[in-house]
């Protein structure tokens, strides 16, 4: 299956061209570096673009001041990974091993180097992507979860940072680890919590404090209008974030958890084009991102736009969750579905301790061997149960309808009903839920016979509905009686995604008639453009 990104050990080395090096030495400076003495400070703002001309530098964890790996950097090379192209802070510092020769290149001028050579900007995400990669393997990381075997919130941290591709370690509460960490922080004793490098303890420890620490969370207030805001993160949001950084438009992509939406949680797709062994949504939306940020589009999460207005001047302003506020001269409306709630007692004392709504390596963890419940009849519940087949003992899908046939994709169908580690009931939904601080069992109930049975469960994966996230629109855009947007002839819009509001546009699920497809949603996303830009620049 392809991945977010190559795999550094096996990449072959490409150095930047003499024609790249030269192009740099016109915008950066020449710095001397001691031994010893930090090129990069680990936590500290990717400001620099920094390439070795002489000399060594390794890199180091933040978490213990020590090399990363075994392997240095020499001349020739260059320091940095993908929180350079974000704006984000360093995940690891660099230090010179020996005296060392750098070339320092500003990171705007370095960013308009890479927009103006193509060929130099190919090696340089391309390496940088890899080292990501690695990091989230191996986790190498300056981010250290304690307690996500005891704390709902610490777990929920584990998914934003693992959906992101944020690298972490885990260590338990109890162990010797966290007992050290907590005397670096000037902790009383350990607890549930997340760690910046050695002593900075994140609190409260939620996706957005991690966000703000990284520097992924942009501040929003201060910043001059932009050219097109786009809401939602998933395959057409990025999508449109890609097309809208070639064309030249300021834009800003906002996402409320992570970056892939929906698309995101499905462990593997394998009816996409190009990747004929499959790539789990994370992965593929991924990899837009750092295109999309590579053209210059910037991303923030976690954010949710709260409410929607348009001045009389015609720019649109959003509210953020926040306070803040964000406005442009055009609107892309990405927010897609998500997953209904089941009307069940004590489902949100539940969710994330037992009830889920992704099935990725994550909540994978904290089920193995063990048997699941999977609600849900559409190819991300068939994907979900094929993953958790790997390491649970069983996967029971409940289905409501009487087949399967008509919301799932054949190939994953009879993979399956011939799996045997995976039963796929119809007729069938979850009653109730128990369990007081984690999910220790649900009621089933069977209608086919008319009868509820329990099955003991320390996990159910939610992924059934399809509920339009359009409450922040305020009742500024025509919907349909589903809530989903309308656009084109069916709002009077000029052009095809342009809602009933000109200037605003929707694509992919949240849009009314969409096909339910990444695909598709990739395809809006990227046609779209167009008729942005024109209202752009009219």
């Amino acid at each position: 299956m392809e991945s977010f990104a190559a795999d550094l050990a096996t990449m072959v080395r490409r150095p930047l061209e003499p024609e790249h090096v030269a192009a740099m030495r016109r915008k950066g400076v020449v710095s001397q570096f001691k031994a010893g003495e930090f090129v990069q400070e680990p936590g500290g703002a990717s400001a620099e673009f920094h390439y070795v001309m002489d000399g060594e530098v390794e890199a180091v964890s933040p978490s213990n001041m020590e090399r990363i790996g075994i392997a240095t950097l020499g001349p020739g090379q260059f320091f940095g990974d993908l929180q350079f192209l974000s704006g984000g802070v360093s995940l690891a510092g660099a230090r010179a091993v020996v005296d060392s020769t750098m070339l320092c290149v500003p990171r705007d001028e370095m960013l308009q180097l890479m927009s103006d050579m193509p060929e130099m900007s190919d090696i340089i995400v391309t390496v940088m992507a890899a080292r990501r990669r690695r990091a989230v393997e191996q986790s190498d990381s300056a981010l250290t979860l304690i307690g996500s075997e005891i704390s709902r919130d610490i777990r929920h941290v584990a998914s934003f940072a693992a959906r992101n591709r944020i690298p972490y370690r885990e260590i338990e509460v109890t162990s010797p680890d966290a007992v050290a960490l907590a005397e670096q922080c000037g902790i009383a004793e350990a607890q549930p919590g997340v760690i910046f490098g050695r002593e900075h303890k994140i609190d409260p420890p939620t996706p957005r404090g991690v966000a703000q620490v990284l520097g992924l969370y942009m501040d929003t207030d201060g910043v001059e209008s932009i050219d097109v805001l786009i809401v939602g993160g998933g395959p057409a949001g990025v999508a449109a974030g890609v097309y809208a950084g070639a064309e030249g438009l300021k834009a800003l992509v906002l996402e409320d958890m992570a970056v892939g939406g929906q698309a995101g949680t499905s462990s593997r797709i394998e009816n996409y084009m190009g990747f004929p062994t499959g790539i789990s949504g994370g992965d593929l939306v991924g990899r837009g991102e750092v295109q999309a940020m590579k053209f210059g589009t910037k991303f923030s999460v976690p954010r949710r736009a709260a409410t929607l207005r348009q001045c009389d001047e015609k720019w649109f302003h959003a509210t953020l969750d926040d306070g803040q506020e964000v406005s442009a001269k055009a609107l892309i409306v990405a927010t897609g579905v998500q997953y209904r709630r089941l009307p069940l007692e004590g489902l949100e004392r539940l969710e994330g301790a037992g009830v889920y709504y992704a099935a990725t390596e994550v909540e994978a963890r904290w089920c193995r061997d063990a048997e699941v419940a999977v609600i849900g009849g559409g190819n991300s519940a068939g994907q979900a149960a094929m993953y958790l087949a790997r390491t649970t003992r069983h996967v029971h899908v409940l289905v409501r309808g009487e087949s399967l046939a008509s919301s799932m994709s054949d190939y994953l169908l009879q993979r399956l009903t011939t799996h045997p580690r995976i039963t796929v009931h119809t007729r069938t939904g979850v009653h109730a839920l128990h369990g007081r601080d984690t999910l220790e069992r649900i009621t089933i109930r069977d209608r086919a016979s008319g009868q509820d049975w329990d099955l003991k469960t320390s996990a159910l994966f939610v992924m059934v509905g399809a509920a339009p996230n359009t409450e922040w629109l305020s009742g500024l855009i025509k919907l349909d009686d589903r809530g989903f947007v309308l656009t084109g002839a069916e709002a009077g819009g000029r052009s095809q995604y342009e809602t009933s509001c000109p200037g605003v546009f929707a694509v992919g699920d949240v849009r009314a008639g969409s096909v339910k497809r990444v695909a598709s949603a990739v395809g809006e996303g990227s046609v779209v453009m167009s008729e942005v830009w024109a209202h752009v620049n009219a």
